[in-house]
């Protein structure tokens, strides 16, 4: 695996494997991987010929007094597991290499951008989404993989790609889980033991409401409002739950058929996401 920091460094890498006629996809992470990532770059190595991954904590997405400067690096093993896994390529570049002394210019993909968690967490997909798109013109990849389980991210950044003509196909992975059920995220971390049994709870519960849909009830209100009252009773702090119509995360009306149910909590000292997605 060669490691790049620079767009310097990277850029002849990628016109060689173009020239070659080589696809590429792009990984891009904020490190500090688990399970979940490394199944992002095992479908990249099934759709590409080249795999880059990135690792880049994005300052623009994190809000006052969130957990930027605590949120956890470990460069050095995610460099092993990215050599393990047989990736290509991992670029790391700096805030300077990518931001560079004064940025004038952000992206920002209205309405979609405002709504679930960006109602808590106000200015985050802009940041987001600016960060996807400078390493979207960075890499160059045919195509970029990102996990579904910030189901809202995903949808942001397919509309992004679609709004602005850029030619890359998004592919979307289901989340990877802890057998009781908890998705695997970085985050994990901050909770304790007793705290990720209690966590699962957060996924039981999103599966219990679209059991309850699946069988004919289409109170939406009420089935979010018992289930926040569910998590709230186990220890949780609830953000949302939310069940909305799949595209445009709008809330869901009863002749929808492609639904998902996104909610936000947390526990300890960890804000947690989650969602279930599925047809009617």
């Amino acid at each position: 695996m060669q490691t790049v920091t620079t767009l310097a460094q990277l850029q002849p890498l990628v016109n060689n494997w173009r020239m070659a006629g080589k696809r590429i996809a792009l990984v891009p992470t904020m490190g500090n991987l688990h399970e979940g990532h490394l199944r992002l770059v095992e479908v990249a190595h099934q759709q590409a010929d080249v795999v880059i991954a990135s690792i880049f904590v994005n300052p623009s997405q994190f809000g006052p007094g969130e957990d930027f400067d605590s949120y956890p690096r470990t460069e050095q093993q995610d460099q092993q597991q990215l050599t393990a896994a047989h990736t290509d390529c991992l670029f790391m570049p700096s805030v300077q290499e990518v931001y560079g002394d004064n940025p004038q210019t952000h992206v920002s993909v209205t309405g979609l951008a405002s709504l679930h968690c960006g109602q808590s967490r106000p200015g985050h997909f802009n940041g987001v989404a600016t960060i996807v798109c400078k390493l979207f013109n960075m890499v160059q990849p045919h195509c970029a993989v990102f996990g579904l389980k910030d189901f809202q991210q995903y949808t942001v950044i397919k509309t992004m790609v679609q709004d602005l003509n850029i030619p890359i196909e998004i592919i979307g992975v289901e989340t990877v889980r802890d057998a009781n059920g908890l998705a695997k995220s970085s985050r994990n971390s901050y909770l304790s033991d007793s705290e990720k049994n209690t966590a699962a709870l957060l996924y039981q519960t999103l599966c219990q409401t679209r059991e309850a849909i699946i069988n004919g009830n289409r109170n939406y209100t009420e089935l979010a409002r018992q289930a926040l009252l569910t998590l709230q009773n186990a220890g949780f702090q609830p953000d949302y739950c939310n069940i909305c119509q799949c595209d445009t995360l709008l809330p869901a009306q009863t002749t929808d058929r492609a639904l998902v149910i996104l909610a936000a909590a947390k526990l300890g000292k960890a804000r947690l996401i989650d969602n279930v997605h599925f047809d009617l």
